[in-house]
């Protein structure tokens, strides 16, 4: 290289990111024809990152602070570049800056039904909605396994992959832990933890903590939400099953006498489609009789027979214990009730 080219290259003596613009993960020093000097300084601010990488491979890592560039403090870059421990000319390296601060406020959602099995409801399609924040941990497996070689990298692209990963591993999670959906929509903080909990280890993967996750809602497809209002309605009015069929009767039966009342015939004719109003107050008598009245008492011993009440009156009368005359007037009493 002639002196004229050496003057007419640049060298950078500096190597940092002003992160002026919101939104980025990922950003890569733009070398151009440029060297890195030896013996520069890297600046890496607190929240930040910055990797070398050699033709695609990374080499060293720099958390937050300031750096002198050496074969000493480049170990991993000087191996895989063969520099021996004396180099001391200008050398070239992609470099590239991480963001780590927490990326707050993430909107999520299930823009299609997961379908789950349910205890309750037997197969069910959930729709769920919430917030979540993240940030990079690992800048190593960040670049390897999503940013690559780009320029630059937002973090809109990011989370075009999150998504996915976030409703596999939603699907997964729920499903395998059994929760019925009544229970998740009562309770979605446990279902967020459930969920997290799988979600934090699917995100490492790729150099990405999971800060926070919130359920705010979870809902049912309109028709099965329509469905499972019937149910609870059919729920709250007695049920349908054998033992609450009595209950849900008397409510058919309670909420039909203000209608009969409005009809001309009153309940003999709303009846009419049955046969006679007789039929609506026996359905009325059955149906609420058990629930309004009083548990029955022990039931009271047979009357004697008017033929064993004579009898002992004739042996009253023999031992001495009524008059004649006493004798005589409740004979006539009872002998009247048996022939009438």
């Amino acid at each position: 290289m002639g002196i004229g080219s050496f003057i007419k290259k640049q060298f950078i003596d500096v190597l940092q990111w002003n992160e002026d613009t919101d939104g980025v993960l990922a950003w890569r020093y733009p070398m151009a024809d440029q060297e890195i000097q030896n013996g520069g300084q890297l600046v890496v601010r607190e929240s930040q990152v910055a990797v070398f990488v050699n033709e695609g491979q990374v080499a060293d890592v720099f958390g937050p602070g300031t750096h002198t560039l050496t074969t000493q403090t480049l170990p991993l870059l000087t191996n895989l570049k063969n520099w021996d421990k004396l180099f001391a000319s200008p050398f070239k390296s992609d470099v590239y800056f991480f963001s780590t601060r927490v990326q707050t406020g993430r909107k999520w959602g299930t823009a299609q039904p997961i379908t789950i099995r349910d205890k309750d409801f037997d197969m069910v399609r959930v729709r769920a909605f919430g917030m979540y924040s993240y940030r990079v941990i690992n800048a190593r497996a960040f670049f390897s396994e999503i940013s690559g070689t780009r320029e630059v990298y937002t973090r809109d692209e990011v989370e075009d992959q999150l998504r996915g990963i976030l409703l596999a591993t939603m699907a997964s999670s729920i499903g395998a832990s059994q929760l019925p959906f009544l229970d998740m929509a009562a309770n979605q903080a446990l279902m967020a933890q459930q969920v997290k909990g799988d979600l934090t280890a699917a995100f490492a993967r790729y150099g990405i903590g999971l800060d926070e996750f919130n359920v705010a809602s979870v809902s049912l497809p309109e028709e099965l939400q329509a469905a499972l209002d019937e149910r609870i309605s059919a729920s709250m009015k007695g049920g349908l099953s054998a033992d609450k069929m009595a209950g849900f009767t008397k409510y058919q039966v309670a909420s039909a006498i203000p209608l009969a009342a409005q009809n001309e015939g009153g309940l003999a004719g709303i009846g009419a489609g049955l046969g006679a109003g007789l039929t609506v107050g026996q359905a009325i008598g059955q149906s609420m009789g058990a629930a309004l009245a009083p548990a029955p008492a022990a039931a009271a011993p047979a009357e004697d027979s008017v033929e064993a009440r004579l009898e002992k009156l004739k042996g009253l009368l023999d031992k001495g214990l009524i008059s004649a005359a006493d004798y005589d007037s409740a004979k006539a009493e009872l002998l009247k009730k048996l022939i009438g």
